[in-house]
Order: structure tokens, then sequence, then C-alpha cells
């Protein structure tokens, strides 16, 4: 089927996100102590390291179909790194503009705040010994 995509590197599909182009928008949660040995802490490297690795492992696929890719990342020290907060702003953005009660607006970042905490959970359990399961 024309317009059809098999592509499935994305947690969300956005419609219309990009001068008409789908965007695929993968959402990654990291440990911010990920990297603490070779570097030291600084507050939202290991979001802006995921967003990076993201961005090389899917932007070309999403290219070549059509689409484009927006990766955010995050920590769950609540670090967001840069796409991320993109995204969330253009997002926030158009929320504002279409909607016209306080509780359309939260159902939207309601929904978003869930995909995040659900992407967590299932992280933090595929990072659970077998013994626990």
């Amino acid at each position: 089927m024309e317009g059809r995509s098999t592509l499935r590197p994305a947690d969300l599909l956005v419609f219309g996100w990009a001068r008409g182009k789908h965007a695929c928008v993968d959402l990654t949660g990291v440990s911010p102590l990920v990297g603490l040995r070779e570097n030291g802490f600084v507050a939202g490297q290991a979001a802006r390291k995921a967003e990076s690795k993201k961005v090389d492992k899917h932007a070309k696929a999403c290219a070549e179909n059509q689409h484009v890719f927006v990766p955010f990342a995050f920590d769950t020290f609540g670090s967001l790194a840069p796409e991320a907060i993109q995204f969330l702003t253009r997002v926030q953005r158009v929320v504002h503009n279409n909607c016209s009660t306080p509780r359309g607006r939260d159902f939207v970042f309601g929904r978003l705040g869930f995909a995040i905490q659900k992407g967590v959970a299932a992280q933090l359990v595929a990072r659970l010994p077998h013994s626990l399961m």
C-alpha cells in the first residue's frame, strides 16, 4: 500500500510532524550514572549520549522511509536531552493552540507521561536478576 511504512524503530509515530513527513519518536530512559567511571558525573550527560546513539542507530532508516527521526532521551534524575526538550516545546504549543480546555491539555501530557513511565518500568524490569522473576 502506498504511504504505508513497516518501519518500527519508534515508540510513537507522529503524523505530519515535519513538512508533511511523519516522525518516528523513540523514547529512551537511561540511568544518569551510566559512564560514571570514565568521565565523572555531569548532569544530563547520559541523556545526551543516549540521544546521539539513537540518532546513529535509527535516523538513516527513518529517512529512507520518508520519515523524520526524533530521539526522546531522558535520564531517571529528570534531565532531558535537547531533542526531547524541542519535542515537548512543540507539542505544548500545538496542544495549547488546539485544546480549549485544561482537561484536554492534561490528557495529552498525561498520555505522554504514561508512555515515559511505561518505558522506564520496562527497562527496570529488563535489568532485574532472573532469580527475582
